[in-house]
This record gives C-alpha cells, sequence and structure tokens, in this order.
C-alpha cells in the first residue's frame, strides 16, 4: 500500500508527523507511508524543515493520500500551477484530510455534498467555499475522510490502517503510541470515533 502524506510550506507538525508515525506502526513489506512535497523540502509553520520522500505526482498514484493542513493552505488552492498538478480519485484512493486540508477537496472536484470536519479556524473558510461543517472530530463519507483539531490525526491514522489493513491493525498501532495507563481507553476511544465510517 502506497500512503502519501500531502505536506507543504508551511505545514503543521502535528498534522503531517503524528499520522505518519501512527501509520509507520504497521510492519509490512508492501507498506509505504511517504512525505510528498512539492519541493524536496517544506518548513513548518513554526520553522521545521524536514525533507520530503517524493514530488506530488506520487500522490496521484498512491492508495490513500492525506492532506495536511498549514498556514500557507488558502494561498495553496489558489495556485493554480499545483492545485493541476493533482488527479486525485476518490474511486480509486481513500483521500484524508486534516483541518485546512479540507479546503483542497472541493477545489480538486472530489466532494460530493458530503459534510466535513475542520479545526475552528478553517471553519469559516470552509463554510465560503460552500462546505457543510460538522462539530465533531472526524467524519467520512465513502472513500472521503476529514478531521478537525490537530490531534485528530490520531483518526485518520486509525481509519486508513483500519480500511487499508485491518481493524486489528490499527488497534495495535494506537495501543503503541498511546499514553501508559491510557492504552485501552485510547484505542477504544479511537476505534468508536471511526467504526461508524468503516463500511
Amino acid at each position: 500500500m502506497k500512503i502519501a502524506i500531502l505536506t507543504f510550506e508551511g505545514f503543521n507538525e502535528l498534522d503531517s508527523l503524528v499520522a505518519y508515525s501512527i501509520l509507520n506502526r504497521v510492519k509490512s513489506e508492501n507498506w509505504q507511508v511517504q512525505i510528498t512535497s512539492p519541493a524536496p523540502t517544506v518548513t513548518s509553520m513554526n520553522g521545521l524543515t524536514i525533507s520530503a520522500h517524493q514530488p506530488l505526482a506520487y500522490a496521484n498514484q498512491a492508495d490513500a493520500v492525506i492532506i495536511g493542513s498549514g498556514s500557507l493552505t488558502r494561498q495553496i488552492v489558489a495556485d493554480q500551477s499545483l492545485m493541476s498538478a493533482f488527479t486525485l480519485n476518490p474511486q480509486k484512493q481513500l483521500i484524508a484530510t486534516q483541518c485546512s486540508g479540507v479546503l483542497l477537496l472541493p477545489a480538486l472536484g472530489i466532494l460530493d455534498n458530503a459534510p466535513v470536519c475542520t479545526d475552528l479556524t478553517t471553519q469559516p473558510w470552509a463554510m465560503d467555499a460552500g462546505l457543510v461543517v460538522l462539530e465533531q472530530p472526524f467524519h467520512a463519507s465513502q472513500s472521503v475522510a476529514t478531521a478537525g483539531g490537530c490531534l485528530a490525526s490520531q483518526y485518520l491514522a486509525t481509519w486508513l490502517i483500519a480500511k487499508l489493513a485491518s481493524v486489528e491493525a490499527a488497534k495495535n498501532a494506537i495501543h503503541y503510541v498511546a499514553p501508559v495507563g491510557e492504552k485501552e481507553d485510547t484505542v477504544n476511544r479511537c476505534l468508536s470515533v471511526v467504526e461508524p465510517y468503516l463500511d
């Protein structure tokens, strides 16, 4: 399975790197999680510079794509040279967005009038884009999932692992990263949030 985590200049570290870490708890020869960016390096909203594993074109062939958020998302959506690089297809891919990453969905023509989740900062921009925003951390409609709030990245990771690998693999991944003394509670909470959307 190829998983692309779209990570742009000004990215939110929690969105890209928490999901990256949890997803990499799945140990399988065909499981590949890649930071995917428009440049060889990108710098986060707080000054952390990381190297990309793959260029943007990788996302178009991936089995799943996470669209992370950041401080420059609205500028990214307005950049036609960037937007034209994508041919994401929810009929063939799982697509998940974190916070302001949801703004790319209408720009790419991906949403099918489904409600979305996003963070409080992005909420008015999402509504201006015609999206119906839910007051909850996670929602999925068929192959498209959205999450709101930085730490909701754990729900995106749980959903993706359960869909691409198994529910048991998702449990194991969350159990590994959960705080000591709260492991079972964390696993149960994550599953309770995503299980209604696994069919």
